[in-house]
Protein backbone atom coordinates (compact mmCIF):
# COMPACT_ATOMS: atom_id res chain seq x y z
CA UNK A 1 0.00 0.00 0.00
CA UNK A 2 1.26 4.11 -0.81
CA UNK A 3 0.60 6.70 1.84
CA UNK A 4 -1.83 9.43 0.21
CA UNK A 5 -2.37 12.66 2.09
CA UNK A 6 -5.46 14.08 1.57
CA UNK A 7 -7.31 17.20 2.88
CA UNK A 8 -10.63 17.08 4.85
CA UNK A 9 -12.68 19.80 6.26
CA UNK A 10 -13.28 20.10 9.93
CA UNK A 11 -17.05 18.20 9.65
CA UNK A 12 -16.18 15.66 6.86
CA UNK A 13 -13.24 14.81 9.27
CA UNK A 14 -15.81 14.20 12.47
CA UNK A 15 -18.37 12.45 10.32
CA UNK A 16 -15.43 10.40 8.46
CA UNK A 17 -14.38 9.26 12.19
CA UNK A 18 -17.68 8.70 13.61
CA UNK A 19 -18.35 6.55 10.77
CA UNK A 20 -15.41 4.32 10.93
CA UNK A 21 -16.14 3.74 15.02
CA UNK A 22 -19.16 2.75 14.04
CA UNK A 23 -18.22 0.40 11.15
CA UNK A 24 -15.46 -0.82 13.68
CA UNK A 25 -12.23 0.30 11.13
CA UNK A 26 -9.67 2.66 11.15
CA UNK A 27 -10.10 6.44 8.99
CA UNK A 28 -8.38 4.60 6.27
CA UNK A 29 -10.17 1.67 5.75
CA UNK A 30 -13.24 3.94 5.65
CA UNK A 31 -11.56 6.40 3.12
CA UNK A 32 -10.06 3.04 1.00
CA UNK A 33 -14.16 1.54 0.93
CA UNK A 34 -15.60 4.58 0.14
CA UNK A 35 -13.15 4.79 -2.74
CA UNK A 36 -14.09 1.78 -3.84
CA UNK A 37 -17.69 2.12 -3.99
CA UNK A 38 -17.30 5.91 -5.49
CA UNK A 39 -15.04 4.62 -8.51
CA UNK A 40 -17.94 1.51 -9.05
CA UNK A 41 -20.42 3.78 -9.18
CA UNK A 42 -18.85 6.22 -11.70
CA UNK A 43 -17.90 2.28 -13.71
CA UNK A 44 -20.95 1.41 -13.45
CA UNK A 45 -22.57 5.27 -14.59
CA UNK A 46 -20.02 4.95 -17.66
CA UNK A 47 -21.44 1.50 -18.73
CA UNK A 48 -25.26 3.11 -18.61
CA UNK A 49 -23.87 6.04 -20.58
CA UNK A 50 -22.38 3.82 -23.07
CA UNK A 51 -25.94 1.79 -23.54
CA UNK A 52 -27.80 4.39 -23.53
CA UNK A 53 -25.79 5.80 -26.48
CA UNK A 54 -25.81 2.58 -28.27
CA UNK A 55 -29.45 2.40 -27.65
CA UNK A 56 -30.01 6.50 -29.06
CA UNK A 57 -27.55 5.10 -31.88
CA UNK A 58 -29.48 1.60 -33.00
CA UNK A 59 -32.84 2.30 -31.80
CA UNK A 60 -35.36 -1.16 -31.48
CA UNK A 61 -38.68 -0.54 -33.87
CA UNK A 62 -41.91 -0.67 -32.08
CA UNK A 63 -43.08 -3.96 -33.16
CA UNK A 64 -39.42 -5.68 -31.61
CA UNK A 65 -39.36 -8.50 -30.52
CA UNK A 66 -38.25 -8.02 -27.09
CA UNK A 67 -37.81 -11.26 -25.76
CA UNK A 68 -35.23 -11.99 -28.52
CA UNK A 69 -33.78 -7.87 -28.09
CA UNK A 70 -32.98 -9.28 -24.38
CA UNK A 71 -31.81 -12.25 -24.71
CA UNK A 72 -28.36 -12.89 -24.65
CA UNK A 73 -26.42 -13.42 -28.04
CA UNK A 74 -25.48 -17.27 -28.94
CA UNK A 75 -21.29 -18.06 -28.42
Amino acid sequence: MKTVQIVLDAQLLRAADGAARRAHVNRSALVREALRAHLSHLRRRELEDQDREGYRRHPASADADWEKEAAWPEP
